[in-house]
């Protein structure tokens, strides 16, 4: 089978009134992530919010977004759960749904040593159908080292890929010098797309990017630029994504400031599961109206919304949080 390739876009789960998964714009929004060009989709990653569904919904949402793009493209699906035993119970559904490969977080909550880490993965590696990448983020789970990476590519077949998410570019160098020379078949992604182009410059394949999930034709864009070594262009547009990504991550709570900005391009994501207090919802009111500013000054406003469109989708989202007790006040 071929390299995992490309930009895969961990996408935001839409939730109705209740708070349920809204099936109907998951649905839509995999459609215009498709029609917008992203090379797959990466359901239950973090910006998924996995860890605030349970079980039976993180199958569901994988279910729904393999039936609705109909082969268009791969699907990698977030298959961690709470311990290895149930993580290959995933992996073993998700196979049968047909996806490309499974993305599994290395172990969070209790810190891992190296070893244990490493034997996580290999017992999981071992009994799985499917291909699976690894997914390193140390700020939230214990780490993968250069060298256990190295380790689990040379003994787990099944292992094809990894997702990184420190932003640590002579990290990612130390893992492809470690690994491709022996394992051409394995894949290097980027989590980190304030670094996208550098990280495609030094062999990585691609990336799993949350800002893909809102302006995924600009993604695209800038992977086809570094791919066809359009460096000024590719360059220009990396600094111009930055800026939207450092506002969507860094005036809010992760994934708070991306659901805003996926709300101003007209996908109604519903209010998300993490409670919020009035305070926070003063300063997401104050957020949309800068990341509105944002992309329309970088030109990614052609099929925004209008001024009367985007007060129509601020009372829906009010009216939402009411229903749950959330209204501001």
């Amino acid at each position: 089978m071929s390299r995992i390739q490309g930009i895969f876009t961990p996408n935001i789960v839409p939730l109705d009134s209740h708070g349920q998964i809204h099936e109907g714009e998951l649905r839509r929004y995999v459609d215009w992530l498709i029609e917008r060009g992203v090379h797959g989709l990466y359901p239950n990653g973090s910006t998924g919010e996995f860890v605030r569904f349970n079980a039976e919904e993180r199958r569901r949402i994988v279910e729904i977004i393999v039936d609705q793009t109909q082969g268009r493209v791969p699907v990698l699906a977030g298959a961690a759960e709470a311990n290895a035993r149930e993580t290959i119970e995933a992996c073993e559904h998700y196979h049968s749904l047909g996806v490309r490969a499974v993305a599994i977080v290395s172990p969070f909550y209790y810190r891992l040593s190296k070893e244990g880490v490493y034997a996580y993965f290999k017992e999981i590696a071992d009994a799985s159908p499917v291909d699976i990448t690894l997914y390193n983020i140390p700020m939230f789970a214990s780490p993968i080292e250069v060298d256990t990476v190295e380790r689990l590519a040379g003994e787990c077949p099944r292992i094809v890929a990894i997702k990184d998410s420190s932003g640590d570019l002579p990290h990612m160098m130390r893992m492809i010098a470690a690994v491709r020379p022996h394992r051409d078949d394995f894949s290097f992604l980027t989590g980190w797309e304030a670094a996208l182009m550098p990280m495609l410059l030094i062999g990585c394949d691609g990336g799993t990017n949350a800002t893909s999930g809102i302006v995924p034709e600009v993604t695209r864009q800038l992977f086809d630029l570094t791919q066809a070594g359009k460096l000024d262009e590719a360059k220009d547009l990396q600094y111009r994504l930055l800026r939207l990504f450092d506002a969507m991550l860094y005036s809010a709570e992760f994934p708070e400031g991306f659901r805003v900005a996926l709300n101003l391009r007209g996908i109604r994501t519903g209010p998300g599961r993490q409670p919020q207090s009035s305070l926070q919802q003063k300063d997401l009111s104050e957020l949309k109206d800068q990341l509105y500013g944002l992309l329309t000054e970088q030109g990614w406003a052609q099929d925004l919304p209008d001024e009367d469109q985007i007060a129509k989708i601020v009372r829906q989202v009010l009216q939402d949080l009411e229903s749950q007790g959330l209204q501001p006040r």
